[in-house]
């Protein structure tokens, strides 16, 4: 949190020199994303009468985000700023609290209900099963909740959940426009509704839904929607990259009992993980996008999260 308080000087040095500027379109919403999720969200609701800016660089991280001067400027200017209330934008807090932000803000955690972040069997930082004594001192202990999931988005319900908050506030707003807001959020909800449906029945279908990743796991809310059973080797939020001895053997054996024939990672991972289970288990490795964040080629081409659960969605038919 210390390395915000440099930007946080570069700026106070900026608005000291130059008096606050307006947007340069005051007859249109600003509004600023912290994350993805929030900017897609947004751009669907607001359509062509807002512009929309999102903070997080495409291809970033955003455990590791530090704002810039100009970015917390935009946030200080805008009409909404939207972030997801997290463990992975704690900056924002002390960001808020030094700039006096002139416009509103919204979580995207208070638009849905939350689940409690557990650890499970084989997970790293939780009890591997056959090695219980060789970790007496850990605190995150099988099963034990470590504090709410933040990843709320990665279920398609909440994220039409958001979607339509979204699209209240900037009704709010701006109410000469509210009809549109409210039309342009419904319309997405809607489509997101028709995703969750063809998820489930495709998850209806199966004769096991239980899905291994040698990755992080920031899918609860996902596997929640529709009843999977998943094994990972780091939580959602994990700093760890290299899993113990006993999580990778763990992991291997359970690919192979539960006959799986996919290991599953996440986006912008090196993947290293999960294919050194995939190697020893005899299967296939896949990509899982949680649509946390996108590359650069993406965000040009014009994905959404629609687009990109759709993808995987289709990943899923192909590999399980």
């Amino acid at each position: 949190m210390k390395r915000i308080f440099p930007a946080l000087c570069a700026l106070l040095l900026l608005t000291a020199c130059a008096p606050a500027l307006p947007p340069e379109d005051s007859d249109r919403l600003q509004i600023v994303a912290a994350v993805f999720p929030a900017y897609d969200f947004a751009r669907s609701a607001a359509g062509e009468l807002a512009d929309v800016t999102l903070l997080l660089p495409p291809g970033a991280e955003s455990h590791s985000y530090e704002p810039t001067p100009a970015d917390i400027l935009r946030v200080q200017r805008c009409d909404l700023f939207i972030y997801l209330g997290g463990e992975s934008d704690a900056w924002v807090d002390t960001v808020l609290s030094a700039i006096e932000p002139q416009g509103e803000t919204l979580r995207m955690v208070d638009c849905v209900d939350l689940l409690e972040e557990e650890t499970v069997e084989g997970m790293q930082g939780g009890h591997d099963h056959d090695h219980e004594e060789e970790h007496e001192e850990d605190h995150d202990h099988l099963g034990e909740v470590v504090g709410m999931d933040e990843h709320v988005w990665t279920a398609p319900r909440n994220a039409a959940a958001i979607t339509r908050s979204v699209g209240e506030r900037l009704a709010a707003l701006d109410p000469g426009h509210a009809g549109e807001y409210a039309a342009n959020a419904e319309g997405y909800a809607l489509e997101l509704e028709n995703l969750d449906r063809d998820f489930a029945a495709f998850f209806d279908g199966l004769p096991r839904r239980t899905m291994v990743f040698g990755d992080r796991f920031p899918l609860l809310y996902f596997a929640g929607a529709y009843g999977l059973d998943y094994y990972a080797a780091f939580p959602g939020c994990g700093a760890q990259t290299e899993p113990s001895a006993a999580t990778v053997a763990f992991l291997t054996k359970k690919v192979r009992e539960e006959g799986l024939s996919t290991v599953w990672y996440i986006e912008f991972s090196n993947h290293l993980v999960a294919d050194g289970i995939a190697e020893a288990a005899g299967v296939e490795t896949a990509q899982f996008h949680t649509c946390h964040n996108v590359s650069r080629t993406d965000l040009e081409a014009g994905a959404t999260y629609l687009s990109l659960m759709r993808a995987n969605l289709k990943a899923l038919e192909e590999h399980m």
